[in-house]
């Protein structure tokens, strides 16, 4: 930290304390050359988290949305709340290791789907359905054969259920 008076770069921290709202610190500074105190405040530089929309519009990324989409997707089925945490802490991992601090939302869908492929047959289907944005009928029914293909083909010659 500069001394404001004389420039110097070194100088000791004789106090620190939490601002009233626990937004800041505070600290009392001594210059190592003039000796004279300073006041410093430090607070957390919060750049947002950037989602990528479809229509190319960002949006701050929002965990809850992300947990109430699975929430919806996952309703009466028995799938316990800890895969579902499980699931939105690696997609906020995801989009916070961006170097760009943005994620396209396409991305985010397609992680989350193959999750739920992978967790609830069900659930994908009703995340799908929403995700996909289905036009009618017959692209959800093309959905629901790929879904039966895949589960036919990993069941080893069993028949489907």
């Amino acid at each position: 930290m500069k001394c404001p008076f004389c420039g110097y770069i070194e100088d000791k921290v004789v106090d620190s304390r939490e601002s009233r709202e626990g937004e800041s610190i505070r600290r009392r500074r001594e210059c190592l050359r003039c000796e004279r105190r300073f006041t410093s405040y430090e607070r957390i530089d919060e750049i947002p988290y950037m989602v990528v929309k479809k229509g190319g519009q960002r949006e701050p990324f929002d965990r809850n949305k992300v947990m109430a989409g699975l929430l919806r997707a996952c309703e009466k089925r028995p799938i316990p709340a800890s895969k579902l945490d499980s699931i939105v802490n690696s997609i906020e991992k995801y989009v916070q290791e961006s170097p760009e601090r943005e994620r396209p939302t396409s991305k985010i869908g397609e992680m989350i789907m193959r999750r739920l492929k992978e967790l609830d047959k069900v659930a994908y289907v009703r995340f799908a359905s929403v995700y996909l944005e289905f036009e009618d009928v017959t692209e959800f029914m093309h959905e629901l054969k790929n879904l039966v293909r895949t589960r036919q083909g990993g069941a080893s010659g069993k028949r489907a259920s």
